[in-house]
Order: structure tokens, then sequence, then C-alpha cells
């Protein structure tokens, strides 16, 4: 009788080809996801190396999105490598300026990502894509020029957490304090050299954008990918890109749920997290396990407010920001940024009068990127300062040398924009309806 798999083992056994070692597989990726930061120095040591090739041109989905428009003489050089690269080897999914978005964004979007695949880029929030129900992993320069050059990448057996969230969430809780309050359970290391699957009843009410934001920060506590099993939900996100594959949308959901863990599988860890009474949450410190309810930190002054980034960029947050903000203004004392995800999520935000809702209450709203974030550009902080963001990471310097960065869900950045203070987004007044 077969032994009970895991999803992330499932994934493996269809994709090795190799076992060079006990404890590590060589896997077939089905995606290479690239951007401007990381993958350049891939392409350059390639070169040197007269290995300038790509596996399949299909399979590399390439993406500036860091530094857009480049800022200076080094992002332009960085973004020329990547750019003489994609066109060199007629790379059909590259993304330049203008209809560029963050890669952990504008992939999905795109329908580059299915339940059971493989997926790597050099970037650490590659487990995003795990909402798919796919393994994606973050990976070095050496695994990245392998990925391109063969479409393979080794990796340890994987281990997982199985995450159990029970209960009903009440508004205006979101996906975001969820994920950092399972940060907080299970610590920064708690999940080394794991898959964290997200499983139970929230999870699958939950929309496909949320699952994205729950995998993203699988990392922030140590996790190779977060994964979450694919189905209706995640059929009908795909549903435009896959309606050729399948007789219809209940096939597909059929067809999609052998990726499913099998009862009886062995995890490392079950965590069961009861959400029905969790408070809005943020960090405190430098770190993403330093979790506190926000009320405990009501009133603490910060002086930039930015939402946005691959964790809180998408739509259904923006939606949930300017809820709280519209008809309001923000405190003098804040400057507010907010950066929609791709052009696809600005243009919906704009039609639904999100944009005019952020400009009108004193927001910057800017292109697509992910500079704010890595301090790279588009909100980077003075020392000293602090600010209110959505992003995934708050590490000493992460937004700037010297700033603090507390991280919180769109609705408790927008309520914390409006009050020039962090302040709780389950005392707005707007949020009080059923």
């Amino acid at each position: 009788m077969k032994k009970p798999r895991t999803l992330a083992q499932k994934v493996f056994d269809a994709h090795r080809i190799d076992t060079p070692c006990e404890g590590m597989s060589v896997l077939r990726v089905d995606r290479v996801f690239c951007h401007e930061i990381t993958t350049p120095m891939a392409i350059t040591d390639l070169m040197a190396r007269k290995m300038d090739k790509v596996f399949d041109r299909r399979k590399i989905m390439a993406v500036i999105d860091h530094v857009t428009p480049a800022k200076d003489t080094k992002s332009a050089i960085q973004g020329k490598v990547l750019r003489d690269w994609a066109r060199r080897h007629k790379l059909p999914h590259w993304f330049d300026i203008g209809e560029n978005g963050i890669c952990h964004a504008i992939f999905p979007e795109k329908g580059f990502v299915r339940p059971g695949m493989t997926v790597i880029m050099g970037d650490s929030h590659t487990c995003t894509h795990g909402a798919f129900g796919a393994f994606a992993a973050g990976v070095g320069t050496t695994d990245l020029e392998v990925g391109i050059l063969k479409g393979i990448c080794a990796f340890r057996e994987p281990k997982a957490i199985k995450v159990v969230l029970k209960g009903r969430l009440r508004k205006p809780v979101s996906a975001k304090d969820v994920v950092l309050r399972v940060i907080k359970e299970l610590t920064v290391k708690g999940a080394i050299d794991c898959v964290i699957e997200f499983t139970g009843p929230v999870v699958e009410k939950m929309s496909m954008e949320a699952r994205m934001t729950m995998c993203n920060m699988a990392i922030e506590a140590g996790g190779t990918s977060g994964i979450c099993m694919p189905d209706a939900v995640t059929v009908d996100y795909l549903w435009p890109f896959i309606k050729k594959d399948f007789k219809n949308k209940a096939a597909a959901v059929k067809a999609y749920s052998r990726w499913h863990s099998d009862p009886g599988a062995v995890y490392e860890k079950v965590l069961t997290i009861n959400v029905s009474e969790l408070q809005p949450q943020m960090t405190v410190g430098y770190k993403p396990d330093e979790v506190v309810d926000v009320a405990k930190m009501a009133g603490t002054p910060v002086d930039q407010v930015y939402i946005g980034s691959c964790t809180n960029g998408r739509i259904e947050d923006l939606r949930a920001a300017a809820a709280i903000i519209k008809g309001k203004k923000i405190s003098p004392r804040v400057r507010a940024i907010v950066s929609p995800a791709t052009p696809e999520i600005f243009k919906q935000a704009n039609k639904e009068g999100l944009i005019d809702i952020f400009m009108h209450s004193g927001f910057c709203v800017t292109n697509p990127t992910c500079g704010a974030c890595l301090g790279m550009s588009n909100g980077i902080l003075a020392p000293g300062e602090a600010c209110a963001s959505t992003t995934n990471r708050n590490f000493n310097g992460r937004m700037g040398q010297g700033g603090m960065v507390y991280l919180m869900s769109p609705a408790t950045a927008a309520a914390t924009a409006i009050a020039g203070k962090i302040a709780d987004p389950g005392a707005t007044k707007s949020w009080k309806k059923k």
C-alpha cells in the first residue's frame, strides 16, 4: 500500500529526475521567474562561462519590478542586462517598463502558475505561488543559473507543517493578520526546511489574493514554501487560462484534487488556530515573529504609511484600505504612499474609483514597484523614522538605514494614515457595519 503523501511530496514525486544523495532530489522545473535585482548576476556569470542559453524560453518569465523606472546608473545597468537578455533569447513573457508589475502579483495574474507545478526564482518570496497548490521556492544565484540553463533544481526532501485555521474571520481582520499570528506561533525559525500547508475552513473561504498573502509570508517563519490545496476558488481564478484544458470547472477541480495531501500524511507539526477572536495584528521590533495586537500599540507615532508590495498590493487590499479612507483626509504629520501591484490592478482600482479616494485623502499613488519594501526607491525612510507598512519584512534598516517598519494589514495601515499614529481599524466607525 502506498504511503500517504503531502502535496509537496506529490509534486516532488512527479518532477524528480534524480536522487544524487539521500534526502536530496533533482527536480524538473516548470517555471523560472526572473527580475532585475537577482537575475543579472546569473546572466553575466553564464555569459562569462560561454553558456548564455535558456532551457525553454516559454517557461521563463522576466520582469523589471524593483527600481522602475531606473533611478540611477546602477539600476539602469541592471535593467539593461535583463532587457538585453530577454530580447536576445526572444522570451515571449517579458514585462518591461509600462507593462511591468510586482513579480509575485503579475505572474499569477497572467496565469503562469498552476497546481502541481514547480517554480523557482531568485527571490525569497517566491513562496507566494504555493497558494495555487504548487511547490514554489526562492533560490540562490547558482541554482537560478542551473534552472535557466537546464530547467532543473536540487532540493532537500520536503518536510511539512500543517496549519489548520478554524472559526470565522471578523472584519477588519484579514489574511495578513492571520499570517502574522501564525508566524508569531511558529517563530522565525520554526519552519526551516519545511513547507507550510495552510488548511481548514478559514482558508477554504479565502480568495486567491488572501491565500497569496498567507503563502507570501511563509518564508518569514523560515519556511521553504507556503501551500494551499487547489480547489474551486483556484479554478475560478485560473479559468480564463485553463478553460481549454477541461470540460468544465468541476472537471478542473476534480483533476487538481489529486495534488491534495493524503489523509494520514506525516507532518513535523500541526498548529491549529481559531481565528474567531483574532484582533488586528502588527509587528514590533525587527523580527517578523514579534507580533502583538494593534490595540497594544495604538497611539504610537509614525512618519510614513505604505500600502502595496507582493504581500498586500492587490485589488482586494486596495479595496479594504479605501473603505476606511473614503471621505477622510490623512493626518498632516504623515506621508502616505500606495502602489498597486500591477498595471491591471491599477486600472481596476481606477475604474472602481479607488485611486480617486486615495488621492483625495492625500495619498501619493505610484506606479507598480517593489522599491519601497526593501529600501530601494519610492518611499525610503530617514534614520529615526517609522513606517506603517503592508509589506512582509521588518528587518533593521529594511526600508532605509535607521528606519523602523511596522508590518500590518491594509486596513490597519489606512486607519493609521488617518490618525497619524498606529490605529486599530476595528475601532473605526466605517467598520461597524456587519
